[in-house]
């Protein structure tokens, strides 16, 4: 982290934004600027991310261009006139996603933001950038769950976000966690080590994926705003999130709100307690309904009792193994959850294979608070104004007891609690209350 003489930390970085991309894809919506100069409500995406950028105080920026670079330098000049100062390195010949950062060697010293120039965004660049500064990795990458994870490469982390795998598109995958590059880089200056000379390169299978062996590469994950402009179908979908204010209230500077899920008897057909994935099986309307909350702007996140964990019938691991099953299952209809957290505790002892470490009595077990209270904190919640859906008395105890409002799914009739036959007519409720 950037400190000043005191020893206090202040925001100054370098921010380099991959500008040169022709976008062929996306052509079909204007083919007569760059890609980072298609408008959007009558401002460049470019111009978006400058703006966002500046917001946050950082307005050192460094522009990469190509295809029709010069549009965007007449547009732009040295970026007095939208109130930061911008510089250029232009691609004499296409150098692929990542050549030109050899030029920058001898010019960047710190810590610094690099960021594709197709995307429009709202995220709390000081909490990336402290959190990058934490892991001490040459190179952390932002990640997120969306709607389309098979158009996108899958990233795979351990407990430490330590990346262990990178999937790309036309990779074989099973089962896995919703978690996508989302465009976003923080890079320390030792990254520069691997360039020699300029030559093109592709930024994520070149600079990379090869860090990955040296145990360099973090990840981050948020829930905030981010969207690429790589397809049409995505471009006016952006149009829409702009104007309803979406983009900018994603911010995690910003109070959130969410729709708490319980998992088994909500999410999930219930069948006790789940030790074996074959028998996980989403129930009907369940992703039109998790569709909806992520559509609404609602941070969708699952809470949920695990007690097999500290009886010993199933592993982290295994857990893990049944939670990107959802996540998969979800994902290949176009939802998502930002999040999981689940409680492995079990006070009761006596069971063969049971694992002590587990057997406590907790502050996050159902009906106690603990797994919203973390949620809360993690990503700024509301929980005034959020909601704990459920299947059970646990779970609308634990969503009193966080202050939220409550509703419950299912066959169980608790006092004074509306109650819906299926996840998907209880989030129809709730956002008709709104």
């Amino acid at each position: 982290m950037n400190r000043d003489k005191s020893g206090e930390r202040y925001i100054y970085m370098k921010v380099v934004i991959m500008a040169g991309g022709k976008g062929t894809r996306i052509a079909q919506v204007n083919a007569t600027v760059p890609k980072p100069m298609i408008p959007i409500e009558g401002k460049p995406i470019l111009e978006y991310q400058i703006e966002t950028l500046k917001k946050q105080g950082y307005t050192d920026i460094i522009l990469i261009v190509g295809h029709m670079g010069n549009v965007i330098q007449k547009y732009f000049g040295d970026g007095s006139a939208f109130g930061v100062q911008i510089s250029y390195i232009v691609e004499e010949q296409p150098l692929g996603t990542a050549g030109a950062l050899y030029f920058l060697k001898d010019e960047i010293q710190n810590d610094f933001l690099l960021l594709n120039g197709d995307i429009i965004f709202d995220v709390d660049i000081q909490k990336f950038l402290e959190y990058h500064c934490n892991q001490r990795t040459a190179a952390t990458i932002l990640t997120h769950p969306n709607s389309h994870p098979y158009d996108s490469g899958i990233i795979i982390a351990d407990d430490k976000n330590r990346v262990t795998n990178w999937l790309h598109k036309e990779d074989e995958r099973l089962w896995y966690k919703n978690r996508v590059n989302a465009g976003l880089h923080m890079f320390s200056p030792r990254i520069f080590e691997s360039f020699h000379e300029a030559k093109k390169c592709d930024l994520d299978r070149d600079v990379l994926k090869p860090l990955i062996k040296e145990g360099e590469l973090s990840v981050y994950d948020s829930p905030e705003y981010i969207k690429d402009m790589g397809t049409p179908d995505r471009y006016y979908a952006v149009i829409e999130d702009i104007k309803s204010g979406k983009v900018s209230a994603k911010n995690l500077k910003n109070k959130q709100k969410a729709i708490f899920l319980d998992r088994d008897g909500t999410i999930n057909k219930y069948v006790g307690f789940l030790t074996d994935i074959n028998e996980f099986e989403l129930l009907d309307g369940v992703t039109e309904a998790i569709k909806m909350i992520n559509e609404s702007g609602y941070l969708a996140i699952v809470v949920t009792n695990q007690p097999v964990i500290a009886r010993g019938e199933v592993s982290v691991e295994e857990l893990q193994e049944i939670h990107n099953k959802m996540e998969t299952l979800l994902g290949q209809a176009g939802a998502y959850i930002d999040d999981i957290f689940y409680c492995p505790h079990h006070p009761h002892k006596g069971y063969e294979g049971e694992r002590p470490e587990y057997k406590i009595e907790c502050e996050c077990r159902k009906p106690k608070p603990g797994m919203l209270f973390a949620a809360a904190e993690k990503y700024n919640i509301d929980l005034s104004e959020s909601w704990m859906i459920g299947d059970g008395e646990n779970d609308i105890e634990a969503g009193k007891n966080a202050g939220c409002k409550v509703c419950a799914v299912g066959d169980v009739e608790i006092n004074n609690v509306p109650r819906y036959n299926s996840l998907l007519e209880c989030i129809k409720a709730v956002f008709e209350q709104r």
